[in-house]
């Protein structure tokens, strides 16, 4: 009889183990979910959209600015090759 008992008992802390298991795997499987779905906000989400666009608009404002300047500055060297009295058209 207490052979039976025995191997009730090894069955009993066999499936303790088993419950162990599977409750680590779950907790795993959430953490693991939770920092995807962190990482993916941080990524993709509205504030990183945000600053992409804000970036892009700041880029656009740049290069028409820089082009502004490029002819505001050939019309000021055309002056001052005019002021003494060089060609312009010359190098």
């Amino acid at each position: 009889m207490s052979e039976v008992l025995d191997e009730f008992e090894d069955e009993k802390e066999g499936s303790g183990d088993t419950a162990l298991l599977s409750l680590k795997i779950l907790s795993l499987i959430i953490v693991v979910l939770g920092f995807g779905i962190y990482i993916g906000d941080v990524l993709f989400g509205k504030s990183s959209l945000d600053v992409l666009l804000n970036l892009q608009e700041d880029k656009d404002t740049m290069i028409m600015k820089i082009k502004s300047l490029k002819d505001e500055n050939s019309i000021l060297q055309k002056e001052f090759f005019e002021l003494r009295q060089l060609d312009p058209d010359r190098r």
